[in-house]
């Protein structure tokens, strides 16, 4: 997969306005501010691919990136407080809206800030995903913040913080000096000739 001949194809506020599947999706979950912007737009090698805001939930849509054999897919973050109730009830309904529908998701990457623990809502994702049996990894960003003694610390803390959920795949990464990157790259890859047959 070439990942940096990427473009912005469309962003959809409501979950009704979104097309059928026309290839495999990989899909981007987070907190708000959690770096999923900034994720993207590493992997695709590009610097304002996914618009990166300093302000937490300014992605109030889901914001769809074409590759030539799949779909990028940013959910809108979520557990920002300062945001009107209406709001997070539209953002919810536009997430479990997507969710809800047939669609072609080949990975869904759930995006965690690795100095710590991850949220209740975090928890309620991953939970979620684990039971209704989705292709998913988590993402451990910000592993430019932490040293190397801290990052085996916080992910023995993880393995016992996740217990419940066995077999879950950890990517430590940064989106700072790429650390990790091609692993997740690699993830994608792998997800996405598992639903599409083999790639070039």
């Amino acid at each position: 997969m070439n990942f940096q001949i990427a473009e912005f194809k469309a962003a959809y506020g409501r979950s009704s306005q979104i097309p059928k599947s026309e290839l495999p999706e990989i899909v981007f979950s987070g907190k708000s501010n959690v770096g999923k912007s900034s994720l993207i737009n590493k992997l695709l090698n590009r610097r304002s691919m996914a618009r990166v805001s300093a302000k937490p939930g300014k992605t109030a849509t889901i914001n769809f990136f074409s590759l030539r054999e799949a779909y990028l897919v940013d959910l809108p973050g979520y557990g920002y407080a300062q945001v009107s109730q209406a709001e997070k009830q539209r953002w919810a309904e536009l997430v479990e809206g997507y969710l809800a529908q047939e669609r072609n998701i080949a990975l869904v990457v759930q995006i965690c800030d690795m100095r710590h623990s991850p949220t209740a809502n975090d928890m309620t994702m991953i939970d979620y995903l684990y039971k209704s049996g989705y292709n998913f990894i988590i993402a451990l960003t910000k592993l430019d913040k932490l040293k190397k003694t801290q990052q085996q610390k916080r992910l023995e803390e993880l393995g016992e913080e996740l217990a419940d959920y066995p077999g879950i795949r950890l990517c430590p990464c940064s989106s700072e000096n790429g650390e990790g990157i091609e692993d997740i790259r690699k993830i994608i890859e792998q997800s996405v000739s598992s639903v599409s047959g083999t790639i070039e």
